[in-house]
């Protein structure tokens, strides 16, 4: 056996020990933070579970769930990115490896940040966060939803990729889908130039929570990979980034971050990465 090949075999036999280390943490973590959230009927087990991590479209669930006024009856689970090399056990719940990833008792397993959001909205229901079918706005909701990623995080997730995970890859791709991005947010820009405060029904709803975290993440992301460049929120029309800051400055979400950031504070301290 040559001696690069041992060096291999004894990098991947550390890894996989170390792995193996990590989802007993991960396990360990869990059961405490679900002792944690006890609910009201003195179970230590909170039916709902969302495991997410920071700044990501698992926030958005999170919003949904303070807007709701339920946050305490699901256990959160923060993890650091990317989860599959901080919390490798997490590819057991999830075989796609993507955050959120959301239970709900023996049946429910969601993995789609905007459907998550649309299943909580209607198990609370009566809640002024759901336009129902007999609303005027029902169709521009229903479309408003989709919109989110369909046509504005999926941009967005391309350039995400290629300025911070693959930086220099695709340099091309970076730019180009920002002004994909930046070109279809006119849909946005138009609707709110009569000056609502929300997107439909005349009140705030699941819409408003999604199409803002998409309208957050281009302050997080550029234009180009240039140096020195400017955030895709540096472009927005005033209405579109002043309809942001409203959504942002609500209770619910700053208490989805707060806890979020919370979250992911104690799994560092009580989940420790693999060391190899």
């Amino acid at each position: 056996m040559s001696s690069s090949l041992r060096v291999s075999l004894s990098k991947l036999w550390k890894f996989s020990k170390a792995a193996a280390q990590d989802a007993s943490s991960l396990q360990r973590y869990q059961a405490q933070a679900r002792h944690a959230h006890g609910t009201a009927d003195g179970s230590d087990d909170p039916p709902m579970a969302l495991w997410t991590c920071r700044s990501s479209r698992g926030t958005r669930v999170l919003w949904t769930l303070h807007e709701l006024g339920v946050a305490d009856q699901c256990t959160l689970i923060t993890m650091p990115f990317p989860p599959r090399v901080h919390a490798p056990e997490f590819l057991r719940k999830n075989i796609l490896g993507t955050v959120p990833y959301f239970e709900d008792g023996e049946g429910c397993r969601m993995t789609e940040s905007v459907a998550i959001c649309m299943y909580l909205a209607n198990k609370y229901a009566p809640t002024t966060l759901v336009i129902q079918p007999d609303e005027p706005d029902y169709s521009s909701y229903l479309n408003w939803l989709a919109h989110a990623d369909a046509t504005l995080t999926f941009p967005q997730t391309v350039v995400l990729r290629y300025s911070q995970q693959e930086l220099h890859k695709a340099d091309a791709a970076v730019e180009g889908y920002a002004r994909f991005y930046l070109a279809r947010l006119r849909l946005l820009s138009s609707a709110l130039l009569d000056g609502r405060e929300y997107l439909c029904g005349n009140r705030f709803t699941i819409a408003d929570v999604v199409i803002a975290f998409a309208l957050n993440l281009g302050t997080q992301l550029p234009v180009s990979t240039a140096p020195g460049s400017k955030a895709l929120s540096a472009f927005y029309k005033p209405q579109v980034a002043q309809y942001m800051e409203r959504m942002l400055s609500r209770p619910g979400y700053t208490n989805a971050r707060a806890a979020e950031d919370h979250a992911l504070e104690q799994f560092r301290a009580k989940h420790p990465a693999p060391k190899l």
